[in-house]
């Protein structure tokens, strides 16, 4: 049974990530950003909730009287 040549591994890879590299670098660079961003304004608004309004209480079962 042959064996795996391995010898070109290194620089098959190398040359992948390098050109990923590249190829991310020249789509990051067309995009445009704002050179002043500014913060939206957004509006808080209260939901009431019908369990907001009364006490609730969460019983776990093991906390219940034995029957």
């Amino acid at each position: 049974m042959p064996q795996l040549d391995t010898s070109t591994w290194f620089i098959n890879i190398v040359s992948m990530f390098l050109t990923l590299f590249i190829v991310f670098q020249l789509k990051i660079s067309k995009h445009s950003y704002l050179t002043h961003p500014e913060a939206k304004t957004t509006k808080m608004t209260k939901h009431l909730t019908p369990w907001e309004s009364k006490w609730t209480k969460i019983y776990s079962p093991l906390s219940l009287p034995q029957q």
